[in-house]
Order: C-alpha cells, then structure tokens, then sequence
C-alpha cells in the first residue's frame, strides 16, 4: 500500500480524499493556489506544496507542476477528485511517464469515453441502449440529423460536461443559431467546438448507475443515483433509490453499465450516465471517469467507501466482494450548498463567510471545505458544501434533510439554502414526481424567497456566536499567553500555519 498520496484538487473533495487517507495510514499531501493557502484542504494535509496563482489554468490545471509536487514530496501516487485534471488522459499519461501512480482509470479509458461521440460508438458496440443521434458538425449535418431523428433535438459539445455547448431545438428554424450558439460556449468552455446532436428525450429524469472494478477484469454496480433536479443542466440534488425506478429496470441499467465498463477494459470508481424516458425506457448519455460529486449518497446506503476501493484498486488489489454482496439500505439525498443567490439566477455570491454552522444528529453528513471566516474565492466554483442524509425511507429522509436545512446558518454570504429548503416543501418533489424540467417549471414557487428569512438566519447566528464566545477566552487572554506582533489575537494553530507557510 502507498505511504504518501497527492491530492491534485482543493475543496471540500480534497478534505474528504484526505480522510480517507488517513483512515488507511496513508499521508496526504495538498497542492494550493496561492489563494488557497489558509483553506482547509491544505489544514487536513499533513505536507502542503504551492503551485502558482488563483487562476486555474495557472496552477490547478498544470500537469507539471502536479508533477515536480508529487516527486518533491516523494508521492507513489497521485489522486484526482473530481473537476479541473480528473478526466484529462495527459494526467495519468504523466503520472506514469514520471513513475507516479495514477488512483484512477487508464488513459485509454478516458480516452475512449471522454470524448461524448467516441463513448456512443464504444456503448453501442457492446450493446448498450443509445439516445439516436449523429453528427452536427456544420448546419447542414445538423438538418441532415435532425431530418433523421425528429425534432427536438439537443445540440451537445463532444469534449465536456456541465451544461455546456448544450441548445434544445425545438425546430429547424431555430437550428442555425443554436448550432452557433453551442459552438462558440463549447470552444469557450473546452477549446473544441465540436458539437453533436441526439434526438431530446421529452420530460426525461437523469439517472446514473456507479461502478467499480479492479485490474482484473472484476466489475461490480453500487446501484443507481437519480440526479435529475438541475438547473442549465447542472445538478443541485441527487438521491438514491431512484424514486419511480423499478427494481427489474435498476437490475437492467446495473447489468448494462458493467456491461459497457468490462468492454472498455474499466477499472477504479466510474459512473454511467442514462436518461430515463417516462414509458420506462433508458438510453445511454455518457461515463464520468472518476469520482463523482455526488458519490457520499451511495457510500452512506452500501456502505463502501469509494476514494478507499479507489486507492486499493491502484494498489493492485482485488475487489474484496462481488456483486451479490452488495446491499443497498434505506434512502439518501445530498444537496449541493453553494455561494449564489437564486433570486437572481443562481449568480454566485463570493466572499467572507462570517459565521457558519453545519447540521449534525442523526444520519447527517456534511462535507465541506469551508469554515467560520474562510473566503469563497470567485476564482473557483462556489461550492460550500454538500449536505448529505440517510433514513430508513425516503419520506424519512425528506423531514430529515428539511430539520438538518433549517439548522444550517450561514452569513456573510448570499447561499442557495432558500432554495433547497422551498424544493423539500414541493409537493411534487415530496411525491417524487420531477424530471430535469423541473426547477424551470416551478421557478416562482422555487426562487420567491426563503422560508427562514436571511434577517432571521443572521439573528440565529449571532446568538449561537455569543453562546460560544462566552466560553473562549478574550483577546487580552490570547495576548498574555504569547501571541505578539502581526499574529497578535490568532490562534496558535494559524499562527503556525502561517509560518509553515511563509506568510505572517
């Protein structure tokens, strides 16, 4: 097993890696912008490396400097999280040019699946159901398709994710300029215009099945996750079971991803994503080659780690279990905390959080890279956190999440906690009946307001702020005990960080 791992990510996903880590006595080593240095991600880290400024592209997103970090530090291994490097082949291709474990799948893999058309081919090769399309490489490909598979169509970048590059066509008068539109957003996003067209599923729900499998040929399912709640095609909750999925069509989707995964030779953590049509029927979308944002909701209801499968996987170990040792209990939901406001749009709101206090009790699981006084850098998503909870049923797990909702105070900052709190009192949300239409259908019922007015939140705050405070000692007190000069009034812990750091 590996003695230090680098995680070359930041975040909440590079605190929730490094737990794992340490679990396994294994060391983790952080990388940080220069932005980056008091956050969280690098307090878990037992070794910190900076790699350059804020901007991504600059740091985050360099392969080298992951590179002379990982060899610095004497790394075996290197992990990726989700986002910035996670599905770029050049990643694992240099991990192993320089002798560095890549915790991952290979580069072929990502190569044969990263790209939206090359997967389809792959998909439909070993007999996995695809959405019909083709290609919309020019306006008259894209009619010529179109003409084919019947509007509306959706315009789709070949090279990403996130919504990007992605325009519903209702019809051929409006096919030029979408087609425009999608090209000049993907090269934008991804630095490849390439875009093509599938036929668009009416009122489909979002579904995706998680995989694992080992070096060996040995591929297992941990069940489906319905992630159809989005906003321009962006998740915001996710939860499994999947309400309206029956368990003779989750089998089937679970067989056909294993299915698609052993045909490409698959091995790590892998998720394969379909679109579920309301007569019951699934069509392949894509596969995510790593982590997924949204994996703790299947960890809490199989309880399997995944980030420990991972690393054990790239160890060159076997799965321990098969796939009819795998049991699913009970119901989970995650919702996805963010620094944005949706009264207007869902722009992101950064800045200093003030005062923050997270869920806890029963089944709650909140991970987060954030804490009381952190700054929410406009540089980089505005992800504060993903609350997470587990029950018995869903309804259960409905009233727990709306209890565990009303708990989280945050200040400082504009959050999309209104919003989560308005969508877990939907009545049709509550009856699971959605799709990922449906926060564009129910945006007025979705983005009037907060149920707890953000006066009250801050009220809220700052009594528990004055509850704590009356047991910490004052400033004076920290002065007397040795804090002096530019420190003066910080924890010794932050003193000390900074130092480690070189910044005081």
């Amino acid at each position: 097993m590996f003695k230090k791992v680098l995680i070359a990510n930041r975040g909440e996903i590079a605190v929730r890696i490094a737990r794992t880590l340490k679990e396994m006595g294994i060391v983790p080593v952080a990388v940080c912008s220069d932005v980056d240095r008091d956050a969280l991600h690098v307090r878990v880290a037992e070794e910190v490396h900076e790699i350059g400024p804020a901007a991504a592209a600059e740091s985050y997103l360099c392969v080298d400097k992951l590179m002379t970090a990982a060899k610095r530090s004497g790394c075996e291994a290197l992990i990726p999280g989700y986002g910035f490097l996670s599905e770029n082949p050049a990643l694992p291709e240099a991990c192993e040019q320089n002798g560095i474990v890549f915790i991952g799948p290979a580069a072929s893999a990502m190569r044969d699946l990263g790209s939206k058309t090359a997967a389809r081919e792959k998909m439909s090769a070993a007999g996995v159901p695809i959405v019909p399309g083709g290609p919309a490489d020019t306006v008259d490909d894209a009619k010529a398709t179109a003409a084919r598979i019947g509007y509306p169509v959706m315009l789709k970048a070949t090279a990403g994710g996130g919504g990007k590059g992605m325009r519903l066509v209702a019809s051929e008068a409006e096919l030029g300029g979408a087609l425009e539109r999608a090209k000049s957003e993907a090269k934008k996003a991804f630095g490849n215009d390439t875009v093509y067209m599938e036929k668009a599923i009416v009122r489909p729900r979002h579904v995706e099945i998680q995989v694992l499998g080992d070096r060996y040929g040995n591929v297992v399912h941990l069940f489906e996750r319905d992630c159809s709640v989005q906003r321009r095609h962006q998740k915001v909750v996710e939860e499994t079971p999947c309400p309206v999925l029956d368990d003779a069509t989750a089998r089937k989707m679970g067989e056909v991803a294993v299915k698609g995964a052993k045909a490409v030779g698959y091995h790590s953590a892998g998720t394969f994503e379909f679109l579920l049509a309301e007569d019951g029927s699934f069509y392949f979308l894509e596969v995510n080659t790593r982590l997924q944002v949204e994996h703790p909701i299947t960890e809490l209801c199989t309880g399997t780690d995944l980030v420990r499968e991972m690393v054990r996987i790239a160890a060159g170990e076997r799965l321990g279990f098969d796939q009819g040792d795998i049991v699913r209990r009970g119901a989970a939901i995650e919702c996805r905390v963010y620094a944005e406001d949706p009264s207007t749009g869902f722009m992101p709101s950064p800045g200093v959080i003030e005062e923050l206090r997270v869920p806890a009790g029963p089944g709650v699981r909140d991970d987060s890279g954030a804490f009381a006084g952190c700054t929410i850098s406009s540089s980089y998503d505005p992800l504060i956190s993903k609350l997470c909870v587990w029950a018995p049923t869903r309804q259960q797990a409905i009233s727990r999440m709306r209890r565990a909702l009303a708990e989280y105070v945050v200040t400082g900052i504009r959050t999309n906690l209104p919003f989560h709190e308005r969508l877990f009192e939907h009545p049709e949300f509550a009856a699971g009946r959605y799709d990922t239409g449906f926060i564009d259908r129910h945006k007025d019922s979705l983005l009037g307001g907060a149920r707890i007015p953000e006066e009250d939140r801050q009220l809220y705050a700052a009594a528990i702020a004055l509850t704590a405070f009356r047991d910490l000692k004052p400033p004076s007190a920290l002065a007397r005990d040795g804090a002096s000069g530019p420190d003066q009034g910080l924890s010794p812990w932050v003193s000390a960080q900074r130092a480690r750091l070189g910044r005081r």
